[in-house]
């Protein structure tokens, strides 16, 4: 990186939250616009083939703050959900502070989701905006008539658009960029930005509340699954939600609502971007945009997320440019983590050291950004093969899963129902599990043997008592 490495880049790190991978203007799969997305990645590099290693909102961002799993520390599920479970404490490493202590300032705004108790303050940042609870004191204040009756399932949001949650946090994003960018000449910053959307309940506002119609909406490939031969708990979150008898004729409308929100999200994100090039700072500066999951959305009939590892949940969009050091108009389909893999590459581009007995569970990301991987691959010892995702369970009761999915397969144990196979090349929408054809019996046992040497070698618990061995290696398991 030569001389731009020296320089220490700004950071602005900007995460969604359960946006859809498939959703985004550039991918070219569904109708939605996002021009200033589009326009970021075709200034940097988008990754394809991105994967959350955790498709719940809490224990996603923990691991992104400290760089591991969230089996190591506890973040089993979201803590304001369910039963109690563990955080990530102020006392786990945290790449912001050492940031921090290599002279960033460092900033925080929007959703937040590490502990119940301690703010990102205790975390290495300087300065932490709650836009939510900020946004709230403000509509309870000026629109104290705005009432939403539909639940989960979203409405138009009659708020006007600077006024919503995206444009408000939008807002406060950039007067705490200014502040940031005038703390010292040459001093670096890092800028984490955390919009809500489009998580549900989607509530979109005019302009964009009347973008798409109903018709608009694609109906997703996966939208025919019959769930037949998969655990039983899928069939059953249809019924939590009260959505197993929806038609297409139900979902097209909500995921109308969705499409416009994240439209909506594009325009907050693209002001925001336009403040920084307005700042002079567009040269200096590292634009990061991600989600810590994707949404089912209905894709297999679903709504949000919880028991399942299909692609719309892990798969998930990652962006980034950085003048002088990224080419512009990349595209790779390197298996990568968007939250593991960032904190170990965003302390190689600083220069920040190994962060002593702590293990991080990622690789940089560095000679993809730059354009090298795809030449250096076969000498590269982080060219990885497969991706790993897990999930315990949440509000609807405890469920154990464990994902690995390769180029070409992905295997799902299911630690207390039936395993899920899919031929991601012949079956891309997942809609039939494999799991019982004889002849894949023996691959099924290569993907097990390889989860459970993931699983071992990152400090997973479920891995290390003889009933779970027995299932992985010792073939006792359906």
């Amino acid at each position: 990186m030569g001389q731009r490495e020296a320089a220490r880049p700004h950071i602005l790190l900007i995460m969604a939250d359960q946006l859809r991978y498939d959703c985004l203007g550039y991918a070219g799969i569904a109708p939605v616009h996002t021009p200033h997305l589009d326009r970021l990645a075709a200034e940097g590099v988008g990754f394809d083939a991105a994967y959350t290693h955790f498709p719940v909102c809490a224990p996603a961002r923990q691991s992104l703050g400290c760089g591991q799993r969230p089996e190591v520390f506890g973040g089993l599920w979201n803590y304001n959900m369910g039963l109690k479970v563990g955080a990530l404490e102020p006392s786990a490493y945290s790449w912001a502070r050492s940031l921090q202590e290599q002279g960033y300032q460092c900033g925080y705004i929007g959703k937040w989701d590490v502990h119940p108790e301690y703010t990102p303050v205790s975390y290495g940042y300087d300065h932490y905006i709650d836009s939510a609870a900020l946004h709230r004191k403000m509509v309870a204040a000026d629109y104290p008539e705005v009432a939403y009756t539909n639940g989960y399932f979203g409405e138009p949001d009659p708020l006007p658009l600077a006024h919503t949650l995206t444009h408000f946090t939008a807002m406060q994003a950039e007067q705490l960029l200014e502040r940031l960018s005038a703390t010292g000449q040459g001093q670096p910053w890092h800028l984490r930005v955390n919009f809500n959307e489009p998580h549900l309940p989607c509530r979109p506002a005019q302009p964009f509340a009347d973008q798409y119609a109903p018709a608009d909406a694609k109906e997703w490939e996966s939208f025919t699954d019959s769930l037949q031969g998969k655990p039983y708990i899928q069939s059953q979150q249809l019924r939590n939600w009260g959505i197993e008898t929806f038609g297409w004729e139900d979902w097209a409308p909500i995921v109308a609502r969705y499409y416009a929100v994240i439209s909506q999200l594009d325009d907050a994100v693209g002001r925001l971007l336009q403040r920084l090039d307005q700042l002079g700072l567009r040269e200096e500066t590292w634009v990061i945009f991600t989600s810590d999951h994707g949404d089912m959305c209905g894709g297999h009939r679903m709504m949000d997320k919880h028991y399942v590892m299909y692609e719309d949940v892990v798969k998930v969009p990652l962006i980034m440019r950085m003048p002088g050091v990224i080419p512009a108009g990349q595209r790779t389909d390197e298996l990568v983590y968007n939250l593991l893999d960032l904190p170990p590459t965003i302390m190689e581009v600083c220069g920040i050291a190994a962060p002593g007995q702590h293990a991080l569970h990622g690789r940089s990301m560095l000679p993809w950004m730059t354009g090298q991987g795809a030449a250096l691959a076969p000498a590269l010892a982080n060219s990885r093969e497969e991706v790993i995702a897990s999930y315990n369970g949440q509000q609807f009761g405890l469920y154990t899963q464990r994902m690995i999915r390769t180029k070409s397969w992905k295997y799902v144990w299911n630690l207390t129902d039936v395993d899920e196979l899919y031929d991601l090349e012949d079956d891309p929408h997942e809609l039939h599990n494999r799991i019982g054809d004889p002849a894949r019996h023996e691959l099924v046992q290569q993907l097990r043997k390889r989860l459970y040497a993931a699983l071992l070698k990152d400090g997973d618990p479920m891995v290390r008592n003889e009933w779970m061995q027995r299932q992985l290696l010792g073939g006792h398991k359906n």
